[in-house]
């Protein structure tokens, strides 16, 4: 076992003359042998090449193309029938006559004789009312006028003898026989009778007016259509009050039905005032209903309603139509255009058909993205000029053959890259 020897002093272990670097080198410790240092760069490497790698694939990544769907714009005749629209509105079919049935007179409903659909002519029976009261005023003015009628023809019988006493009471005076007293009492009782004669005329009107208006009120108890037309609602049913009156609150019905006579049926539509300069009376419209969008049906403008509504800055104008169909139904939506007849020599407009879908709203602008042959994206700014269906026709901003976004992310701008659906670039690539 090694012992470590003390360390002699400075003044006993060393003479006086050597040197002092050696004996520095005595303090030093001995640690063995000295350890390898570590290898650290590697491990900075893969780091900073991993950063590198992020900081570059994902810009990469994210600026992946997304796909989009995409239609190609059609080229078709803006108006083929030789007029011009000038002016889009849309509005509503209205009833120019219609009706809610009701009854005159306050009563219970015991018959309703129509349907939802039901054609009626007019003066046609549609329901009934209680009528046992009305019925029985009925039978005791009747009874009022039986009696006056007898009454008057007593009196007849009783003139009628009374101008023979008279005669007799004329003849016996010239004759001496009677007294002139008896010949005045025969003529006052004559005119007494005269007189009841004509009070009892007079009573038997009034009870012929009475059983008139009593008869009156047995026909109010019949409900008959106005007009002819179709009856496009029922309101009441047997066994409900009934009143031309609203009372009772809601358990009084004001009305039996809902008659619309269907030869009256035009449009009505608001024209922004600051286009109304456009419309005129006769103009020539073409309307297009929103259930039926292959329906086109010609039309005219009646009048221009002379008031403006001041909440949506829009004037109403009458349409009437020219051509009646059993499709055409009170407060279909329709959507009109106004035209104008084509100048002769003028050039015909065109335009292109693209899907609805292909629309956007930037503000007030409709507006379309247009997919170039580069692959990128341009905003359009598009003028719509009429709506059927799925489909509308764009006055300006397209061209034939220029393919137009109809489905993708909402955030695409101009500008962007995108990839065009494998099966619209097949389409889009036939002829």
């Amino acid at each position: 076992m090694n012992e470590t020897a003390p360390r002699p002093t400075e003044s006993a272990a060393q003479p006086s003359g050597q040197p002092r670097l050696a004996r520095l080198d005595e303090l030093r410790i001995d640690r063995g042998e000295e350890r390898a240092p570590r290898r650290v760069w590697p491990w900075v490497l893969a780091v900073v090449g991993l950063l590198l790698a992020v900081a570059v694939g994902v810009p990469l990544l994210s600026r992946r193309a997304p796909e989009v769907k995409v239609a190609v714009a059609t080229e078709v005749a803006a108006n083929p029938s030789g007029t011009t629209t000038v002016l889009n509105a849309s509005g509503y079919v209205t009833a120019r006559r219609q009706a809610t049935v009701s009854s005159k007179v306050t009563g219970k409903v015991i018959e309703v004789l129509v349907e939802e659909g039901t054609q009626v002519a007019e003066g046609q029976l549609v329901a009934r009312i209680d009528a046992a009261i009305p019925d029985a005023s009925r039978r005791l003015a009747e009874s009022q006028v039986q009696a006056a009628a007898t009454a008057r023809q007593e009196t007849r019988v009783r003139i009628a003898q009374a101008q023979l006493d008279l005669r007799r009471q004329h003849e016996l005076a010239k004759e001496g026989f009677t007294a002139q007293a008896e010949v005045d009492r025969a003529s006052n009782d004559l005119k007494a009778l005269e007189a009841r004669l004509a009070t009892q005329q007079d009573e038997l009107a009034v009870a012929q007016r009475s059983l008139a208006l009593r008869r009156q009120d047995v026909a109010d108890t019949e409900i008959r259509a106005p007009f002819a037309g179709v009856v496009t609602s029922k309101n009441a049913q047997p066994g409900e009050m009934i009143s031309p009156m609203s009372a009772g609150g809601g358990f009084t019905r004001t009305g039996i039905c809902t008659l619309v006579d269907m030869a009256s049926l035009e449009l009505e539509v608001d024209v922004n005032e600051a286009y109304i300069n456009r419309v005129r009376p006769g103009q020539p419209v073409e309307a297009v209903l929103d259930a039926y969008p292959d329906l086109t049906i010609p039309a005219h403008v009646i009048t221009i309603v002379p008031t403006a509504d001041r909440q949506k800055s829009t004037v109403m104008v009458r349409i009437g139509l020219d051509a009646r169909d059993p499709r055409i139904l009170p407060e279909m939506g329709v959507k009109v255009s106004f035209v104008e007849p084509r100048q002769q020599g003028a050039q015909q407009a065109r335009a292109m058909t693209v899907p609805k879908t292909a629309l956007r709203r930037d503000g007030e602008q409709d507006v379309v993205l247009v997919v170039n042959a580069e692959g990128k994206l341009e905003r359009r700014a598009v003028q719509v000029s009429e709506t059927a269906g799925e489909q509308v026709k764009v006055a300006a901003g397209l061209a034939p053959g220029e393919r137009v976004v109809i489905e993708g992310p909402a955030t695409l701008k101009d500008g962007d890259r995108v990839r065009v659906a494998a099966a619209d670039e097949e389409k889009g690539s036939k002829p």
